[in-house]
């Protein structure tokens, strides 16, 4: 699953780090500008420049379509830079050559950097806006610079996930709380309703394999809205907050949606699912823990109803 930016903003002394990675990037390649970037499911971000070079048209913050970016171009798979020394002289397509040159990159070192599972994170960028020779030495050190910081990456990333479904967990949800509550939105708190059926007949295997089944289907509910995240409390207990949502039709029909994508199982699992919802206005001053058991109230509700429903608080 992708690191978001807002995810890594969470993350302890996240600027300080990238500042330091640049700086010890600097001291290999003193003349070139140095870069880190991010990678979404369709877009790039560059998260941090070493300096502001105006030769090369790149600013902090910069989003990139992902097809339209060089970086995209780097191989992760292999783990294996790309590197072009005179973009002028490389066969390489005309489209990548008019990226380039478009920001006045003329040449272009790329490392890749990826998490301990294999999930792209983005790059270690050298660029210059004159052709230049990259050493192997040089390359070498800048490997084993983006590789200590895919491990710092791991480490913040593991912390703020479920180690079942990979969906963010409680402690992510009390982090996003503390610093981006204040814009306002709802929360689904899901049951799953049956589950326990499941693990009994089933066994806690197939209990497992059935979680994160649940968590691929919610993933695929919130990478339709960017203002959404998935979290797993527990159990079979998820929640799902949708921000800067504003009138309670949009709600419900939300709400149905989420109800119908998890209702479809194999005949040998009698499963569906139940949400409480609980709406918290912009600049609300409102406790977490409030919230839950409101929603918590609210699912009870949607249980004693008959399940596979929805109840707000």
């Amino acid at each position: 699953m992708v690191i978001t930016l807002q995810e890594l903003q969470m993350y302890r002394n996240f600027d300080e780090l990238a500042s330091d990675v640049l700086d010890l990037a600097k001291e290999i390649l003193p003349d070139k500008l140095v870069y880190l970037t991010s990678f979404s499911d369709k877009q790039q971000i560059i998260l941090k420049l070493s300096n502001i070079d105006t030769s090369i048209l790149l600013t902090e913050g910069m989003v990139i379509n992902l097809n339209e970016t060089v970086c995209n171009r780097v191989d992760f798979e292999n783990k294996l830079p790309l590197i072009y020394e005179d973009i002028r002289e490389e066969t390489c397509s005309d489209d990548l050559r008019n990226i380039l040159e478009e920001v006045n990159i003329k040449s272009y070192l790329g490392i890749p950097i990826s998490l301990v599972n294999g999930e792209r994170f983005g790059t270690l960028c050298v660029a210059h806006h004159e052709d230049s020779h990259f050493d192997k030495k040089s390359i070498n050190l800048l490997q084993k610079i983006a590789r200590m910081f895919s491990y710092y990456l791991d480490l913040e990333h593991f912390a703020y996930r479920d180690s079942l479904t990979g969906l963010y967990n409680r402690h992510y949800l009390s982090k996003f709380f503390e610093d981006h509550s204040k814009t306002g939105g709802v929360i689904f708190f899901l049951d799953l309703d049956g589950f326990k059926k499941v693990n009994d007949i089933h066994g806690h295997d197939t209990g497992d394999l059935v979680l994160k089944e649940v968590a691929l289907r919610l993933q695929k509910i919130v990478n339709e809205h960017n203002d959404a995240f998935a979290v797993r409390l527990g159990g079979d207990e998820f929640i799902i907050n949708f921000s800067q949502i504003s009138t309670r039709e949009e709600i419900s029909k939300r709400a149905e949606h989420v109800l119908n994508c998890l209702n479809t199982w194999d005949s040998e699992y009698q499963l569906s699912t139940s949400i409480g919802i609980v709406p918290y206005p912009v600049d609300s001053n409102i406790n977490l823990n409030t919230l839950l058991k409101n929603a918590d109230n609210a699912l009870y509700r949607a249980k004693t109803a008959g399940k596979n429903s929805y109840k707000f608080f």
